[in-house]
């Protein structure tokens, strides 16, 4: 019996999941701590004549002899006031869902299966504003639009229908999609698109369902399931047609400076990253004048391809070199290189000949004695649970108090992993220990001359806590030896001799995109649907 909940409760978990990552694929840019999805039925916003169950997905009509039912067994008598006859239009009754649909969506779609017609299959989907009378279907008011089972018309805030579809029964699945670029709504039977059904919507509807005879019994889909349309595929359509429309917006450049801006907006890119021989050739191909220092560029270029290569200790040593001045002027950079190098040495990237520790550079670092009492330490930890590499019985215990022990290399199995610490050097790991105690020793340093530090503090208790592990590649902490992470530090180095240089930090290309996914951003809080369609990268790429 245990087996068989626990077996249910990870089916549930593996459904949720699915769920949310389904609704992520379909609305990428809606935020839903700020406007959440539709996702079931208000038990609040509904007709008394109504009832939800499913998780509030399934709605049902409370007739009499539902009611009469449920008083049977056991419920209170009252609930025999709260049902329907069925026989007139005040029987009617309708539900909201829990949100209105986000205006980032883009293009918004909902099903919902017809699980029983009932008596007269007297059915409206559609949508409504807040506020809109639920003793009635959908349609029949301002500010609410419906396409009803029993006549195949279609409402628009109106007790008059107009032909629009078939009409639709027992086990039919309708589809209602709300177009938030032109503000138009469609609706969908068995998958087959029915076509346009109202224009000129208005903003902050929410899908709604409504029911009037006795035995009416509908299903929603919100995204729990793959639905029986492929939205997805018209959802396509509708990026295609936002990136078109993007790419021939007319701009009127009758001198060519919108041109003009632009190369030189790339020809800055191409010299801030290092492109030394692509900056040249774009120059002269674009007719501009190439003034840039051609060995500083190279110089950058030679420091970047050696972090990128896991080659940390050169690239420092190259920087010191280049660059005098620069790394003795920005300690926390020093601290975050050498981290990184701390890193490149269990990676096995940083093990060459170059032995040259932090110590050899006195006028920054000094060489201490290691800090073992934890009051004496408080600006890495502040008390045994907090030391690096904590309790946990998983880990290894060559952390301890804030410094490394000798016994790490003992503590590490180098021969049951498929990749070992530092290569499975041992003199390599020697190396990596006594790195790790002057760089413990440098972050004492810069606590008691700039104070705490709170992201040197996390960077080092990351940095070390990878030794906690027989495999540190397949620990939480295994992310900081992907060699992607070796590019945030390029940049920041990078913008760090820039700005030495008198150049900018960042390119201005990169901060025009910056803008454009901030202004995409600000589109959909202004509830422009075109916005979940106008991806910066995706246009880019």
């Amino acid at each position: 019996m245990a087996s068989s909940s626990q077996e249910m409760s990870e089916n549930f978990c593996e459904v949720k999941s699915d769920f949310k990552e389904r609704l992520k694929t379909l609305y990428p840019m809606v935020n839903e701590e700020e406007t959440p999805l539709p996702k079931s039925w208000s038990p609040k916003d509904k007709f008394n004549y109504i009832g939800l169950s499913n998780g509030n997905l399934r709605v049902h009509y409370k007739d009499l002899l539902t009611c009469s039912k449920m008083e049977s067994e056991g419920l209170r008598s009252y609930a025999v006031v709260a049902a329907g006859h069925g026989k007139t239009h005040k029987d009617a009754a309708s539900v909201r869902a829990t949100h209105p649909i986000p205006a980032a969506c883009g293009l918004y779609y909902f099903e919902v299966k017809i699980v029983s017609k009932g008596r007269d299959g007297y059915m409206g989907i559609g949508l409504s504003a807040q506020g809109v009378n639920m003793n009635r279907l959908p349609g029949w008011d301002k500010h609410s639009y419906g396409y009803h089972g029993d006549d195949g018309h279609s409402f628009c805030s109106s007790g008059t229908g107009l032909p629009y579809g078939p009409t639709f029964t027992t086990g039919d699945v309708i589809g209602c999609g709300v177009n938030l670029i032109d503000n138009t709504c469609f609706y969908t039977k068995n998958g087959h698109n029915l076509g346009v059904a109202f224009t000129d919507l208005p903003g902050n509807l929410y899908p709604t369902v409504g029911l009037q005879t006795p035995g009416e019994v509908v299903d929603a889909n919100f995204g729990q399931a793959p639905f029986v349309f492929d939205v997805e595929d018209m959802m396509k359509e509708l990026r295609a047609r936002t990136k078109l429309t993007i790419e021939n917006f007319p701009i009127p450049d009758s001198y060519g400076e919108h041109q003009l801006i632009l190369q030189r907006l790339v020809s800055s890119y191409l010299v801030h990253h290092g492109y030394c021989s692509t900056a040249e050739a774009f120059a002269s191909s674009t007719g501009q004048e190439f003034n840039e220092e051609i060995t500083s560029i190279k110089n950058r270029q030679k420091i970047l391809k050696l972090i990128l290569a896991g080659r940390m200790g050169e690239a420092i040593d190259l920087t010191w070199r280049l660059y005098p001045g620069l790394l003795e002027s920005r300690p926390n950079l020093l601290f975050l290189l050498k981290c990184r190098q701390f890193i490149e040495m269990v990676n096995g990237s940083d093990i060459d000949n170059n032995t040259r520790h932090i110590a050899a550079h006195t006028s920054v670092i000094q060489s201490t004695k290691p800090y073992r009492n934890v009051a004496e330490i408080n600006g890495i930890s502040k008390s045994k649970d907090e030391t690096l590499g904590g309790n946990d019985k998983n880990t290894c215990n060559g952390l301890q108090n804030g410094y490394i022990s000798d016994d790490l290399a003992k503590c590490c199995d180098l021969e049951s992993g498929i990749r070992e610490v530092c290569g499975g050097s041992r003199h390599a790991i020697q190396r990596m220990l006594d790195f790790g105690r002057e760089l413990y020793n440098y972050s004492q340093q810069l606590f008691h001359e700039n104070g705490s530090h709170e992201q040197n503090k996390k960077m080092l208790q990351d940095a070390f806590s990878l030794l906690a592990y027989a495999n540190p590649w397949d620990s939480p902490v295994g992310w900081q030896l992907d060699p992607i992470q070796r590019e945030t530090v390029c940049a920041q180095l990078n913008s760090a001799i820039l700005d030495s240089s008198n150049m900018a930090r960042r390119p201005p290309l990169e901060i025009a995109v910056s803008h454009a996914k901030e202004l995409i951003q600000l589109m959909s809080r202004s509830g422009l649907g075109s916005c979940a369609f106008a991806n910066v990268d995706d246009i880019m790429n």
